[in-house]
């Protein structure tokens, strides 16, 4: 084992502060959506759309920084995806259950495994931007329908827009127990905290 510094200060800082707003997207959204009482309907509602616009923001960030110092690099793969895809997911499935060796190792070059790179990639660049747009064509509908969008799409669009919560409510459950497949329980989550791991020579 070797001790090698994986995740930069913005790297972290990203993570958490996504976290952060994603889950109180989705506390926000469950009260507008009338499922519990927490802070009011009213005060829900706006904190939600600002909340929105903050991960704008950082999305934004996100890919200037990730354009600006070659980091994007990480996602992507050299060889045959779907054939790596297919070993990573056997690992998951059976090997990690009987202590198989991970079939990617991590390294300063290469921090992701290939299931996590598209992953990834499919959250930042389809998932996210979807809910995003539904969002945003939920709240501005009423001008919408000024400029002669159909009255009638409010509720496919709200409803496709409940959906993508309810699937990154999934994607979040799945990656907190995925954060306790490395060398212990805990250590994937201190990397994020410090930026340093333990990793295979």
């Amino acid at each position: 084992m070797r001790r090698v510094y994986l995740y930069a200060r913005f790297q972290r800082f990203w993570h958490w502060m996504q976290a952060v707003i994603i889950f109180a997207l989705l506390v926000t959204g469950m009260e507008v959506h009338g499922l519990f009482t927490l802070i009011g309907y009213e005060l829900s509602f706006h904190v939600h759309n600002f909340l929105a616009w903050g991960l704008v923001t950082f999305i934004v960030l996100a890919f200037f920084w990730y354009i600006t110092t070659g980091d994007f690099r990480q996602y992507l793969t050299e060889g045959n995806l779907l054939e790596k895809i297919g070993l990573q997911v056997r690992y998951y499935m059976n090997g990690i259950f009987r202590n198989e060796p991970h079939p990617f190792k991590k390294n300063e070059i290469s921090r992701l495994n290939p299931l996590q790179r598209i992953t990834y990639l499919m959250l930042t660049l389809v998932g996210l931007p979807l809910q995003i747009a539904f969002g945003f064509l939920y709240y501005y509908f009423n001008e919408l329908v000024a400029f002669g969008m159909d009255p009638d799409w409010i509720e496919p669009i709200a409803l496709i827009h409940t959906l993508l919560a309810y699937l990154l409510v999934a994607f979040v459950i799945m990656h907190v127990y995925m954060t306790t497949t490395g060398h212990t329980p805990t250590s994937n989550i201190k990397a994020m905290v410090t930026g340093w791991e333990e990793i295979d020579e």
